[in-house]
């Protein structure tokens, strides 16, 4: 799969060949250049019984949770942050509804270690910030441990490697090479942690594209095994240099997410009732969506090279 060829595939296709039920996942971005349309996707195929795996992830994880997808929550922070609460974790935490969900505690470097070891091939990350807290009493999976040189205690955190990974990027060629501006967060090291890599991506550009700033690359080819080309693919969410966050949509999502029923009518108008997120998107409306492009790019424009 990994290599030096097109890889371009419908997103779709990308969910449907490279997540099983069962499997484990992680998300790129934090905050931002989340991959908002590949939740929708799996939530509309249905997938279930996941393990997902995570330092922080907000609207992307909190529907996924609200629609049953999720058994297992590997994490520091999963909410919706800024507008309101992550509601969809706590029904699911405190209640069962829709199903009870097991939530692994890590602190947010904790977890960005797990994804370092797990791009370093080694089997943990040693850590010393944990034995301040209380995360290793509930997490038993993080062992306690002497270091071998000074004595010293250490906490041990066990490396991630997701099944399969999402990232969503500004731009890739269909070789799979990425272009990432603003926060990078964990990509990095999930791109390489993962045994299988997803690009979706703003904009495919030429590779001669990608060639005039290399250093730009943040993701190579050798790292992915499928790009899908998926414009707007983290609305509600915003992308550095491509659009704006759309808070007002985010509102409305929070009034409705206040209950189950309402979270499930949410569910049925913009998730289910569509065809696919190109339909999604046409119902938020081409017009809005170009203002949240003019408003991004009153705050911040990529650069141009010549």
């Amino acid at each position: 799969m990994k290599g030096n060829h097109d890889k371009e595939m419908s997103l779709k296709d990308a969910v449907g060949k490279f997540l099983s039920d069962g499997g484990s996942f992680s998300f790129g971005g934090i905050g931002a250049r989340e991959p908002v349309a590949v939740a929708h996707e799996i939530i509309r195929q249905k997938k279930k019984d996941l393990t997902f795996i995570t330092a922080t992830t907000l609207d992307s994880s909190n529907i996924l949770l609200g629609a049953g997808c999720i058994k297992r929550l590997e994490m520091a922070y999963s909410w919706i942050g800024v507008v309101g609460s992550g509601l969809n974790l706590r029904r699911a935490v405190e209640k069962g509804i829709p199903r009870k969900v097991e939530v692994v505690d890590y602190s947010n470097f904790a977890a960005s270690c797990r994804f370092l070891a797990g791009a370093m091939n080694i089997p943990y990350m040693p850590l010393r910030s944990l034995l301040g807290s209380d995360i290793p009493k509930y997490n038993k999976d993080i062992i306690i441990t002497n270091d071998p040189y000074s004595g010293d205690k250490l906490a041990l955190v066990p490396a991630a490697n997701p099944d399969v990974a999402f990232i969503h990027v500004q731009k890739a060629d269909v070789l799979g090479n990425c272009q990432i501006w603003g926060i990078l967060a964990n990509d990095v090291n999930i791109a390489r942690a993962a045994k299988r890599l997803v690009i979706t991506c703003e904009e495919i550009v030429p590779t001669s594209e990608i060639r005039k700033n290399p250093n730009a690359t943040a993701i190579p080819c050798y790292c992915v095994d499928a790009v899908a080309k998926v414009p707007f693919g983290s609305h509600p969410l915003f992308v550095a240099g491509c659009y704006w966050s759309d808070i007002p949509f985010r509102r409305n999502f929070m009034m409705d997410d206040s209950t189950q029923e309402g979270f499930e009518k949410w569910l049925d108008e913009w998730v289910y009732g569509v065809k696919d997120f190109n339909e999604y998107l046409g119902k938020i409306g081409r017009d809005r969506l170009q203002k949240l492009v003019e408003m991004e790019l009153d705050n911040y424009k990529i650069p141009e090279l010549r």
